[in-house]
């Protein structure tokens, strides 16, 4: 299988309660340090790691109940193709 890697990065807005939601989300991960949700965190600030946990969510989806209110969240998006692997 032929495939490209792209680097995107994304300008998002959240809500207070978007950010709060994510912050408890992340001090209770904490009480779960051999979960999955820790591979490739290792030294992240807990301010790095709740708003990586908004962007998951807003990407992901979570926050909408309808799929093409997305651009809501999502002001802009940069993308480069760095080769193929």
């Amino acid at each position: 299988m032929n495939t490209q890697k792209v680097k995107t990065c994304f300008t998002i807005t959240f809500t207070e309660d978007q950010y709060q939601r994510a912050k408890s989300y992340v001090e209770d991960m904490k009480n779960h340090p051999s979960r999955v949700y820790w591979i490739g965190k290792q030294g992240k600030t807990d301010e790095e790691l709740v708003i990586e946990q908004i962007a998951h969510r807003i990407l992901s989806g979570f926050y909408n109940d309808d799929p093409m209110n997305a651009g809501k969240h999502i002001i802009r998006m940069d993308s480069a193709i760095n080769g193929h692997s």
